[in-house]
């Protein structure tokens, strides 16, 4: 019985029109560095001091504390500039396929390789919010379009981001879910996947809604594959 489902954001239950792929490898490249597009994808997903650090050294930079530091603020800036021209939007259905979990009585928490400050600006952009459902309010009385998640972890929270179970950890926590056999965790990347794996959840299921192809996806051996995080209900036949 599965009590708690932790999405990834970008590409996963939001589609922010492939802006977090452009802003790291914009930022890194303006530091000197070049960035391949296999090494971006590995690392798409991670917490992005962790992504910043490994693409510069990847590409044969040296990652000393001012540089990272600066290339992430260049990446803030960059992230914040793409959003202001295209603001993200719902993955289509998502909205829908949360209320239905949160309706069958499974939590839905975010995880993201963000910092929390930028996450929390990309859900107040949205308009959705995160806390505990309030007792007085039933699904038919909130208001139409909203979306309330029941947690939040993003990649400052936690010792280690993805593919580290950390994250998925912390939001079982901040919901009260102590047994890994009752967690799906999904994502549209490598790391999101491997995070499920590695966290001991009883599903991780790698989503097409982002840049991987279906090959990419199993080759990670997710438990499935599925277009979107809304096909989920149907999948766990809720």
């Amino acid at each position: 019985m599965i009590s708690l489902a932790a999405f990834d954001m970008a590409g996963t239950t939001i589609n922010d029109g492939g802006a977090v792929y452009r802003a790291l490898e914009d930022s890194v490249t303006e530091a000197g560095v070049a960035v391949s597009p296999e090494n971006l994808q590995t690392w798409m997903g991670a917490e992005k001091r962790e992504a910043i650090t490994a693409l510069i050294e990847l590409g044969g930079g040296v990652a000393d504390e001012d540089l990272v530091g600066a290339t992430f603020a260049r990446f803030r800036a960059l992230l914040d500039e793409y959003y202001t021209a295209e603001p993200p939007t719902p993955v289509d259905g998502v909205p829908e396929a949360i209320a239905a979990l949160q309706s069958a009585g499974i939590k839905v928490a975010l995880t993201t390789g963000f910092s929390r400050e930028v996450a929390e600006g990309i859900l107040a952009g949205l308009g959705w919010t995160v806390g505990p459902a309030d007792a007085t309010e039933t699904g038919a009385s909130a208001p139409a379009g909203s979306v309330r998640v029941d947690a939040l972890s993003c990649g400052d929270d936690v010792a280690a981001g993805r593919p580290a179970p950390f994250m998925i950890h912390r939001v079982m926590e901040a919901t009260g879910v102590t047994d890994v056999a009752n967690v799906l965790v999904a994502g549209d990347t490598a790391v999101d996947v491997r995070s499920g794996l590695n966290s001991g959840a009883a599903i991780s299921i790698g989503v097409l809604s982002g840049k991987l192809d279906r090959a990419s996806l199993e080759a990670e051996r997710p438990t499935a594959v599925l277009d979107s995080v809304a096909a989920i209900p149907e999948y766990l036949g809720v």
